[in-house]
């Protein structure tokens, strides 16, 4: 028999998986930025962190924003 599926978003769905991807997109968006500083090259000044949290931003609200 096929069950019905509930109205209501299990418990799961509806509070621990929007803070669990909540969390570990800030969590990738501050270490790649910490990371991008961290070798700061002569050259590249203040580009070189822009340039890493702009690349990171795509694929996480790629992958995260479903959720």
């Amino acid at each position: 028999e096929v069950q019905p599926k509930p109205s209501q978003p299990h418990r799961y769905e509806r509070y621990i998986q929007p803070c669990l991807a909540e969390l570990l997109g800030s969590a990738f968006f501050v270490f790649i930025g910490c990371l991008s500083v961290l070798e700061d090259t002569v050259g590249t000044g203040k580009l070189q962190p822009a340039l890493a949290h702009g690349l990171i931003l795509g694929p996480l609200i790629s992958i995260l924003g479903d959720i």
